[in-house]
């Protein structure tokens, strides 16, 4: 039950994007009230004991650390730190009737020698490395402006300074930068992979979704690295919550809003306990969400892509390709059907309303770069987690019948795990203490049940470019004016922001919007 009636900041949503927002205000001195309908906070970034019994605690939806601002992280003086994956992929193949493979990682010595033993020849890695050069400078130049005021298009194009990156990335489709810089389809795949991840298009969208997915996926931290949470991805949310309580935050779970009244200078919002006052609300939930708690006409539909699956396993399976160690294999990004001509087929099939026949996918081991998410006896006995991502996997597939077309689902991107196995994976798999094996699959409309992810859309709609909107400034908006707009946040009331993934430069576990609201906020007093 809430202390007080009445606040100087409500936010609806104790997802880790609003505990960001609770904290800088409260730190700010403002009264804060953080509603979360679950009984606990985290959203989508939490870590749970999945499987009865059994003493591993793992990042059930969201699982890497690429977007979140170490500035986020020295401001709010969060206990809370990750880890750098030494290898960043290997993707099995088969070459000549020979089982095979790519791994990237472990210098680019070794690198250099496994893209010439796959492909023959030193061509594809050295555009790699030309190629992967042109988003780290972009990196560095616009990932410190996730946390600034919006630029405008041309002000972030000239801060790129780089006609050929920024025609490549924001101007064409993906796919003709991918065909004109590669000529080996498991390398393109892999490079396709980044613009795919939650977003359900093909290379050649004309409508750029996949080079707005592909962005977010290089830039974070200045690098592009995706890194591991220590102690898993519930130990950000508890340094968050920890943070936003000692600076003052009242935390209020099992406590759904079920409206929000606003004349755009004070507003009311409505849960179970009442209704209480609020000056300003900040909202972590998705558009669809906010719409229905105004009372307004929700956005055109969201629609996620994926397929989340959570396993342990009593000891990493062997592989066919003899010359890779199954630890260094599954430390990075392991890659199952994910060759540019199969992630194509996928799409096509997944667009005309099939389940993919070959399902991509990609998973990776969080236990061996940090086993502390394992209890003492489990690592003892060389237990590991898996965690699998499948793409091509639209909600409209699961309309139907959910929970049917999962089991068949992850049936087949098993199977096709299976073909680069040198024993069974289900022969690896861990036994809770029901005696159930320790995998569980959660479709875009689980993930909607759970989570209020429209569709499933783990970014809550179609991702933006990280600019101010040319539309807005047409319609004679100021960029450089004070006010929410100017920090991605804004919704069609002036006291009533959004601070999730929904908002400009929202999407993945960054902190960004709920930095950019707490900021929207304080400069307006």
């Amino acid at each position: 039950m809430p202390e007080r009636t009445s606040y100087d900041a409500v936010i609806v949503g104790g997802g880790h994007n609003g505990l960001v927002a609770a904290a800088y205000l409260a730190r700010a001195g403002r009264s804060v009230l953080v509603l979360e309908r679950l009984d606990h906070t985290g959203g989508a970034a939490v870590s749970t004991r999945a499987f009865a019994g059994v003493d591993a605690r793992l990042s059930r939806y969201s699982y890497l650390v690429s977007l979140l601002p170490p500035k986020i992280v020295r401001d709010l003086g969060l206990s809370f730190a990750v880890r750098k994956r030494t290898v960043s992929s290997y993707t099995p193949t088969v070459r000549d009737g020979r089982a095979t493979g790519l791994l990237v990682g472990g210098g680019p010595h070794r690198t250099r020698k496994a893209f010439a033993e796959l492909t023959g020849s030193d061509r594809e890695f050295d555009a790699w490395e030309r190629f992967y050069a042109g988003t780290g400078r972009l990196a560095e130049r616009v990932f410190p402006t996730l946390t600034e005021p919006l630029p405008t298009r041309a002000a972030l194009r000239a801060r790129i300074d780089d006609d050929a990156t920024w025609h490549a990335l924001f101007e064409r489709p993906l796919g003709e930068t991918v065909e004109q810089t590669f000529t080996d389809d498991l390398v393109r795949g892999v490079v396709l992979t980044d613009a795919l991840i939650g977003t359900f298009a093909a290379a050649h969208d004309p409508g750029l979704r996949q080079n707005r997915c592909f962005l977010y996926h290089v830039i974070g931290g200045g690098t592009g690295d995706w890194d591991v949470p220590i102690g898993g991805m519930g130990a950000l949310t508890d340094a968050l919550a920890d943070a936003a309580r000692r600076a003052g935050a009242e935390i209020v779970t099992g406590c759904e809003a079920t409206a929000i009244a606003t004349d755009g200078r004070s507003a009311e919002v409505t849960c179970a306990q009442g209704t209480i006052g609020a000056r300003r609300v900040l909202v972590g939930a998705a558009p669809r969400e906010l719409a229905r708690l105004l009372g307004e006409e929700p956005p055109p539909p969201a629609e996620g892509a994926q397929l989340k699956v959570n396993m342990l396993l009593t000891r990493l399976p062997q592989l066919r390709d003899s010359g890779v160690d199954p630890r260094e294999a599954f430390s990075g990004t392991f890659h199952v059907a994910e060759g540019y001509g199969q992630l194509e087929t996928a799409y096509r099939q997944a667009a005309s309303g099939q389940l993919p026949a070959a399902p991509p996918s990609e998973i990776y081991c969080h236990s061996l770069t940090d086993p502390s998410i394992l209890g003492a006896d489990l690592v003892r006995q060389g237990y590991q987690t898996l965690t699998l991502f499948g793409l091509h996997a639209p909600a409209r597939l699961f309309a139907e019948d959910n929970d049917a077309t999962r089991d068949r689902l992850l049936a087949a991107t098993l199977a096709q795990l299976d073909e680069h196995l040198a024993e069974p994976l289900a022969d690896c798999l861990a036994h809770d203490a029901e005696g159930r094996p320790c995998i569980e699959a959660r479709s875009p409309v689980d993930l909607d049940h759970d989570l209020g992810l429209p569709g499933g859309n783990i970014f809550h709609r179609d991702l933006a470019f990280p600019y101010a909107d040319p539309d807005a400034a047409a319609d004679g908006e100021d960029p450089e004016a004070t006010g929410p707009g100017r920090w991605g946040v804004a919704t069609g009331h002036p006291n009533v922001l959004l601070c999730g993934a929904g908002a400009v430069r929202g999407g993945g576990v960054s902190g960004i919007p709920g930095h950019n609201a707490a900021m929207a906020v304080l400069e307006e007093g």
